[in-house]
């Protein structure tokens, strides 16, 4: 590897000074050439698409639609990043912000660890790239609004990768509640997610290729050791809190934004927030094992939620891609692309009305690049992707403190309140902070 291959950490402040005083000093990076207007695709262009993490996940979402293509990589393993350029064409990078700078990248999607979200997508957007970014959108509350401040300001079109959110059963059933064809609601039930606990796993030599300082980004740097850097390993990064939420967020991302969408909550929230029982002590992992320790010990005391207009959440035996919705006249069942009515009176009632026919394409990324052409906000919103997050992050900031907590959902604080008001944000390693300036 080449010394500009690898960045270090004098090559990171160096780098950002760079781009403060270039492509950051203005809202859009995006040559004529490119784009028939600047920072906007035009209707007939083919959109070149950088994926900044090549993972997993981003394995995943690499099936674009005909009118995108994939034009360049970035990934903190440079071999993974050069795998995908190799296969697809474009450039590879460990530095995503020298993808940033590349004019033939209009848009990115970011499937990195989740500690690594936020700064990643505003530099995009400052850079005037469209983002799309996977699910959950943020590691806390304060840097989701960030994330979405730095959206508006530079207009651009920004998607969590909460797909249900265009799955056609998902978007059905969470219509039926919001338009009121159960009734008023009563309760919705939730699953009982975990959350993440602390690790001290013993050092390892990191793979070759690998920038283990950048990897762990504003975290705090821990040795490496491979069950911390795969996702879901022995048990993987998203357990561990100094990365994630754990599944409070690792699912609840999914199945709590079915809570605020059947609600009709994506621009809100609850007020109340509360536990039963004594507050959670995370376990440590100091060697590798199951989920199985963490996950037991992270899924007490159990929480509820409640909202302005009295519909209480509570955390319980629900499905964990979706929720439950008790009304006054039945209940819905809604999970991964699927929904059952009970009783079957009310679902044979609601499911022969023509005007509950699908509404639109069952494809994620299809909507993202269509809303790229349109300009129009995509199905999961980069505010629907933040408050459905922070939902998340209430759950596990009241199980970490074990008692009752009152949140203002349109300031997105804990009225008076300052132990809290001390978990909406955290400490972030130099020099992976975010930008003063948006």
């Amino acid at each position: 590897m080449s010394n500009q291959d690898k960045w270090s950490r004098r090559q990171f402040v160096g780098l950002s000074g760079a781009l403060l005083g270039g492509i950051w000093a203005a809202p859009y990076f995006v040559p004529a050439s490119v784009l028939s207007a600047p920072g906007r695709v035009g209707a007939n262009d083919r959109i070149g698409v950088g994926y900044i993490g090549c993972g997993r996940r981003s394995a995943q979402l690499r099936n674009l639609p005909q009118s995108a293509r994939i034009v360049a990589a970035s990934d903190l393993d440079l071999p993974r990043a050069q795998a995908v350029a190799e296969r697809y064409g474009g450039q590879a990078f460990v530095d995503y912000r020298q993808l940033l700078e590349s004019g033939d990248v209009d848009a990115v999607v970011i499937a990195t660890p989740d500690h690594w979200h936020a700064l990643p997508s505003i530099h995009a957007c400052q850079a005037g790239k469209d983002v799309y970014c996977e699910k959950p959108l943020t590691l806390t509350i304060a840097e989701g609004r960030l994330m979405v401040s730095a959206a508006r300001k530079h207009d651009r079109v920004f998607q969590t990768g909460s797909q249900q959110r265009s799955t056609v059963a998902n978007r059905e059933a969470c219509r039926l509640v919001r338009e009121g064809h159960l009734g008023k609601v009563l309760e919705v039930i939730g699953h009982n997610y975990p959350s993440p606990w602390l690790c001290k796993f013993p050092a390892q030599d990191p793979p070759a290729g690998l920038d283990w300082d950048a990897w762990c980004g504003q975290a705090p740097l821990r040795p490496f050791h491979n069950d911390i850097f795969t996702p879901r390993a022995n048990p993987g990064w998203i357990s561990f809190r100094d990365y994630s939420g754990g599944e409070m967020t690792g699912w609840g991302a999914h199945g709590l934004d079915q809570v605020q969408w059947a609600l009709g909550m994506d621009e809100t929230g609850p007020v109340e927030i509360w536990t039963e029982g004594e507050a959670f002590q995370p376990p440590v992992y100091t060697a590798p094992e199951s989920r199985k320790r963490g996950d037991a010990a992270g899924s007490h005391p159990q929480v509820s939620f409640r909202y302005a207009n009295g519909v209480t959440l509570k955390l319980a035996d629900g499905p964990p891609g979706g929720c439950v919705v008790v009304g006054e006249r039945g209940k819905i069942t809604i999970d991964r692309g699927k929904f059952k009515i009970e009783p079957a009176e009310l679902s044979r009632e609601l499911l022969s009305n023509p005007k509950l026919a699908s509404d639109g394409s069952e494809q994620h990324m299809q909507n993202w690049i269509d809303c790229i052409q349109s300009r129009q906000k995509p199905a999961a919103d980069v505010e629907i992707g933040h408050r459905s997050a922070t939902l998340c992050h209430l759950g596990n900031i009241a199980r970490e403190l074990g008692r009752k907590l009152r949140w203002d959902p349109a300031k997105e604080t804990f009225p008076d309140d300052n132990e809290a008001s001390a978990l909406v944000a955290r400490d972030q390693r130099q020099p992976y902070q975010f930008p003063q300036q948006l």
